[in-house]
This record gives C-alpha cells, structure tokens and sequence, in this order.
C-alpha cells in the first residue's frame, strides 16, 4: 500500500459540489485529491502529478471524459493509471467506448454509496 504522501487521487467532474462531496470524503480517508472542472485541466492535472487513480465524469464542457481518457491513454504513464468512470450517463455505447480505452471501472454516480466508492478506490490502490 501506498504511504499518505503518494496516495494521491485526481477528480474530474465539472459539478462543484460532487468534487467538493468527493475531496472531503476522500480527504478524511487519508487521500491527497486533486480536483479538475473539465477534461482538458484535468488532463494537463494528471500529467503534471501522477495520481495513483483517476476518478473521471464522461459529460463535461471543453473536453469530456471519454477524450481526455484517450489523450490520458498516448501518453507512456496515463496508459496505465487507473480510472474509475464515475458519472451519470448510462449510455452503453459510451461505457463500451470507455472500457476499450482501459478503464478500471465503470460506476453510475447514483447507484453507489460515497463509502462504497472510497472503497473501491483504497482496494485499486493496494493491488
């Protein structure tokens, strides 16, 4: 398992009060978070700061998730972070898309627990 210092984690998703909901959580389970509001900053958050896993909205203004997970996946360490797709849309074309570019998983905001979602995390973290 990762010590404090390198247990950092990066949200992307551009509703204030979810990465607000999700930095506090995560906080007070022992995290350093990152936050980005769209994908093109958190692009350029990832590939500045090498989180141990990415959690990722797919529709978000300037660059939705999908595209920066592809852009995340030509670069030689954002093709193996971990990313956990953490959003409202259900839509399967979009999630298959998803899956081929690599994800970790795939969780639909409003059937998960917050508790449930820093578990997954802590268990991706520690494999």
């Amino acid at each position: 398992m990762a010590n404090d210092k390198e247990r950092k984690i990066l949200i992307v998703d551009d509703e204030e009060d979810m990465r607000e909901i999700l930095s506090d959580k995560f906080g007070t389970s022992g995290f350093s978070v990152a936050l980005a509001k769209d994908g093109a900053e958190g692009l350029e958050k990832a590939l500045e700061i090498h989180p141990l896993v990415i959690l990722l909205d797919i529709a978000m203004p300037n660059m939705d998730g999908l595209e920066m997970l592809e852009k995340l996946r030509h670069d030689a360490w954002g093709n193996n972070v971990p990313v956990i797709l953490l959003t409202n849309i259900s839509d399967m074309h979009k999630i298959e898309e998803a899956k081929k570019l690599g994800i970790q998983e795939y969780m639909l905001k409003a059937e998960w627990k917050m508790a449930q979602i820093i578990e997954r995390v802590k268990e991706i973290v520690s494999d």
